[in-house]
Parts: structure tokens; C-alpha cells; sequence
């Protein structure tokens, strides 16, 4: 006799139901359920521990560059990006120019001095179309035409509309994987390298405005302290350019009666509640006169940008604007972090004082001047607009007409690279007319030192998140009218 087995319902058993077989619909309905919840709890296992080898903890992260509607009072979007995005760089970076078709001849040597060609991203922009007969030149940035801006208001600049606009424009252009929209104007010379080490200080999906503010108070009166001055440069980090690019049109007929594009710029980003955030690496060069004692006294942090070069004297004697730039780029190029730095020692047994402003110049001086007095800037200059005196947004020195009460200038002749991460750099001694030299018989001995060579290891940009302080150097020696200085890292 034939013994009844008890039905067997393995795991898997429980979705082995035939499909033509005829159960109660309560049974069928039981089957499903114990079957879709196997299947859950296998899955969810199979992530744990697929989790737990990989790492991966995120399994549809948004790419980089995507957006989200954040419902924001502006209907603005917010970035949204994985966590683990890997250090800013240059390809993180889109710059918007502003030209014109007539100064663009002119003035686009500037641009490409520092403009690398495919490896720098975006565009010089142009108020119309340039001359098709004529080549655009491979060497510049590739350029756009502004969309038209008539249709906004003005009460005396209808340009500044223009290039207001290139923050939105630029956003639209849509280009994957920008972290900072940077602006300038075409004669705006930005220093590439030490500008990625400032932007990568700062989250680029949070609100940044970044840049500085004029060196003359006059310019900062007349507009404002908490702007940053356009043609120094400034940045915008995604998250603020992703809410400009949906409010920026309508804010700029409410700004119409402001002068400049940079003025209507900061208007607008103030309305979203977003405040400058200076960085002292932007220089708008609002000054008139010889710039010798703004570049030879630079504060300590990264070189980031200049303009105004064809407002000022050359800063190298005997040299034209352009020139001038470039010997102050082949520098640069060796050691970018470093280039305008200055640095201090002292012979005792001389009683000298010795400041170096690597890449640019050297000052000897034959008597004791502390460190809070060199780093002043001698006043060689006047301001921008009234040509006065002053005041500047820092402290000078006044240049007294005694030559003997002046310092020995040196000014860059070459640098080079002497071995692995090493450089040597030499400074020639300026020759000042004779009715203008010093004939004293204890200035003798400083007159005698014709060259200034400096060594010193190449600066790290990983140096700039530290806290800023000056390097020190120290006197190597003195033979056949050569000073030999050495910089190196300050002792703890």
C-alpha cells in the first residue's frame, strides 16, 4: 500500500506554480507573493554584499554637470554631482572674454600669451562678426558672437549689457564638466596655473563669486568695495552661474543705470545673497605711472591675473608692454607658483637689506629696512582716475628723489632650471643716469654688485593650502660683484 508523502515546498518551490493548472485564486495569489518577496530579499543581499567589496555607494549618481530643479526663488536649478570628483583643473575651467571686432587686432596677443590651445575651454566674445576674409588666428581663443542685446535698456553704456551677459551665455553653451566660468576682458593676462590653485580651494557646486576689488578707493567709492572689478578677472562657480542663467536678463534692466557690466554683475549676484569673496591674486591694475612698486612688493598669494598693461609703463626698462610680459611669462612658465613672491635676508656684517620678487626683480639696499617696511610697495604710481597720490586699498612707501636714499634695482635676465625641481634665477643691476646716482662713498660697495643670483626649489601649488606665509632666504655669498641668495622654506 502506497503511503502519502507530505507536499515539499523548497525555497525556490514557491514559484514553481503551473501556470494551466487549476488552484484556488487564493493560492495562486500566496504563490506570487512568497515568490516576489524570495526575489527581494536575494537582491537586496546580492547589493550588501556587492557594497561591501566595491565600495560603491551610490547607484545612480548624477553625472557631473547635471542639474536638478531646486524650487528656488528665482525657479533656479542647483549642481548635483557625485562626492568623489577629483581635483579642480584646468579643463574644469570655461573662459569668457570680452572683445570686439575693432580691439580684438590689437589686443589679442595678450590672450594668447596665456591662452593654451586645446587645453584651455571657451571663448573670446565678440559683438559681431569678424572679417571672413581674414583667418582667425589658431593661437586664439575661438570665439562666439553675442546674442543680441539690444532689446535691454541702458542710460550710457549698451556694451556693458553685452558682456554682462557672457556669464549666462556663457552657462548655455552647455560645455560638460565646467566647475568655474571665469571672466575678463581681452586685455586681461591670467596666470593659468595659480588660478586653478585658487579655484580649487572652493566647492564649485556652492555659491561662488570670486575675484577682487580695485587698488584705487576712489574706483571702489564711486562703485563698490564688494565688487569684484571685471577686468582683473573674476570667477563663477556653477552653482552660482546655474541660478544667474535663469534671473540675469530681467535683473539687468533693473541695473540699467549702472555704468559697467561688472557693477550689473555684482547687483544681480547680491540679490541672490551671494557676497564677494575676495582673492588678492586679482589685480585690476587700476593705477596709472610705472607699476614697479605694486609688482615688486605682491602679497603673498598665487599671482592670478593683471590688466591695464597698456595703461601703465612697461615693467621692464628698455621693453614694450608686450615684451615686458613676456619675460615676466618665461619666468612664470618655470615656476608658476613662485612667480612675484617676494622674499627678504639681511647682511649683518654689511648692514644690507636684500628683497627679491622672484621672476620679476631684486632690491639692495645699504642700511637696515625691516620686513614691514619692505613688504610696502613703493608708491611709483598714481591713482587711476585723478591721478592723485592716493589712497590705495593697502599702505606704500613714498619714493624720495635722493638717489641715496633709494634702493639699487635689479631686474630679471634669465631664469632656468639647474637640476630636478631646482632653479636659478639672476637680476641685473638697472644703470641709473649719472646725475641720478648716488655718489656717497659708503653707497660705493652696493654700486659695486652688478648681479643678483638666486637659487631656490620650485614652489609646490599644493603650497597655497597652507596658510600664507613669505618664504625666507639667506646670503649664500659675494664674489666678483655677483650676490649669491639662496630661498628656502622658513624653519619652524
Amino acid at each position: 500500500m502506497s503511503q502519502a508523502r507530505e507536499p515539499s515546498y523548497g525555497p525556490f518551490k514557491a514559484c514553481n506554480f503551473v501556470v494551466f493548472s487549476i488552484e484556488k485564486p487564493s493560492d495562486i495569489l500566496f504563490r506570487v507573493i512568497r515568490c516576489a518577496v524570495l526575489i527581494f530579499l536575494v537582491t537586496s543581499l546580492s547589493l550588501v554584499l556587492y557594497s561591501a567589496v566595491t565600495g560603491q555607494t551610490r547607484w545612480f549618481p548624477f553625472p557631473e554637470g547635471a542639474a536638478q530643479y531646486s524650487g528656488g526663488p528665482y525657479g533656479t536649478t542647483d549642481y548635483i554631482s557625485g562626492d568623489n570628483l577629483g581635483e579642480t583643473n584646468i579643463s574644469h575651467v570655461q573662459f569668457g572674454i570680452a572683445g570686439s571686432v575693432a580691439t580684438w587686432k590689437d589686443r589679442r596677443h595678450y590672450s594668447e600669451l596665456w591662452w593654451k590651445p586645446n587645453v584651455s575651454r571657451g571663448y573670446v566674445w565678440l559683438d559681431g562678426k569678424p572679417d571672413a576674409a581674414v583667418p582667425w588666428p589658431k593661437s586664439s581663443p575661438p570665439y562666439r558672437v553675442s546674442e543680441d542685446w539690444s532689446r535691454f535698456k541702458y542710460s550710457s553704456s549698451q556694451s556693458a549689457v553685452r558682456i554682462a551677459r557672457i556669464v549666462s551665455e556663457s552657462f548655455r553653451v552647455g560645455l560638460p564638466n565646467v566647475r568655474w566660468f571665469v571672466m575678463g576682458d581681452d586685455d586681461t593676462v591670467f596666470f593659468t596655473e595659480n588660478l586653478v590653485s585658487v579655484l580649487a580651494k572652493y566647492d564649485h557646486r556652492q555659491v561662488y563669486y570670486i575675484g577682487a576689488n580695485s587698488e584705487s578707493v576712489e574706483q571702489d567709492v564711486m562703485h563698490s568695495y564688494g565688487m569684484a572689478f571685471g577686468g582683473g578677472g573674476f570667477a563663477v562657480s556653477y552653482g552660482l552661474a546655474a541660478k544667474l542663467a535663469t534671473m540675469l536678463d530681467g535683473c539687468l534692466d533693473r541695473y540699467y543705470r549702472f555704468y559697467g557690466s561688472d557693477q550689473r554683475i555684482w547687483a544681480c549676484v547680491s540679490e541672490i545673497g551671494v557676497s564677494l569673496t575676495a582673492e588678492r591674486g586679482f589685480h585690476q591694475m587700476d593705477i596709472r605711472g610705472d607699476p614697479y612698486g605694486l609688482l615688486a612688493a605682491h602679497p603673498v598669494a598665487p599671482l592670478v591675473s593683471l590688466h591695464h598693461i597698456d595703461a601703465v609703463s612697461p615693467m621692464f626698462p628698455s621693453h614694450t608692454h608686450l615684451d615686458s610680459l613676456k619675460s615676466l611669462f618665461r619666468a612664470y612658465q618655470v615656476d608658476p607658483a613662485r612667480i612675484l613672491q617676494q622674499s627678504f635676508c639681511y647682511d649683518h656684517r654689511r648692514n644690507w637689506s636684500i628683497s627679491v620678487s622672484w621672476g620679476y626683480t631684486a632690491q639692495l639696499y645699504p642700511w637696515f629696512v625691516p620686513a614691514h617696511i619692505l613688504d610696502k610697495p613703493l608708491q611709483t604710481f598714481q591713482t587711476w582716475r585723478s591721478r592723485s597720490q592716493g589712497p590705495f586699498t593697502f599702505n606704500t612707501r613714498q619714493v624720495t628723489s635722493d638717489p641715496c636714499e633709494q634702493p639699487v634695482i635689479y631686474f630679471l635676465e634669465e631664469v632656468r632650471e639647474v637640476a630636478k625641481g631646482e632653479t636659478m634665477s639672476s637680476y641685473g643691476r638697472a644703470v641709473a643716469q649719472p646725475e641720478k646716482a648716488c655718489q656717497r662713498p659708503d653707497y660705493a660697495p652696493v654700486m659695486a654688485v652688478q648681479r643678483i643670483k638666486v637659487s631656490t626649489l620650485k614652489m609646490s601649488p599644493q603650497d597655497w593650502k597652507k596658510a600664507p606665509r613669505r618664504q625666507c632666504s639667506e646670503i649664500v655669498k659675494l664674489k666678483d660683484s655677483t650676490l649669491q641668495v639662496k630661498i628656502r622654506s622658513c624653519k619652524p
